[in-house]
């Protein structure tokens, strides 16, 4: 008794499969598109934090113009420009208790009355 031999068919496009028996694409494009398909959603997150956190970098180095340390500005004014608060790379806890938020090198304090300290970390 022969046994009829099941066709595979590719994941993607689903035509028939020739050549090696674990074979699961006929090519590279249908791979390619395949694996950026199931990476999409997480892909999609990942570069909208990037593009947030870009943003909220050079909102914070556009407001430290001319070279100046430090400079005060107000929420309102961050939010105009388009800041997310809720994206930054790290913080730092200063000795006096008080906590900095940075994005990449530029970072900020929270002052009383909804201002800001905008500052560039020191190189190391």
């Amino acid at each position: 008794m022969l046994k009829q031999q099941e066709t595979k068919t590719c994941q993607l496009c689903e035509k028939p499969l020739k050549g090696r028996s674990d074979k699961k694409f006929c090519d590279d494009y249908c791979r390619s598109a395949y694996n950026n398909d199931l990476k999409s959603a997480a892909n999609n997150f990942i570069r909208n934090v990037n593009n947030a956190l870009g943003r909220n970098r050079r909102i914070l180095e556009s407001l430290l113009a001319n070279g100046e340390a430090t400079v005060k500005t107000n929420r309102d004014k961050l939010i105009d420009k388009g800041f997310q608060f809720k994206y930054h790379t790290q913080h730092y806890c200063a000795k006096n208790g008080k906590t900095y938020f940075f994005c990449y090198e530029y970072g900020y304090l929270p002052l009383e009355n909804n201002c800001f300290l905008i500052v560039k970390r020191k190189e190391e």
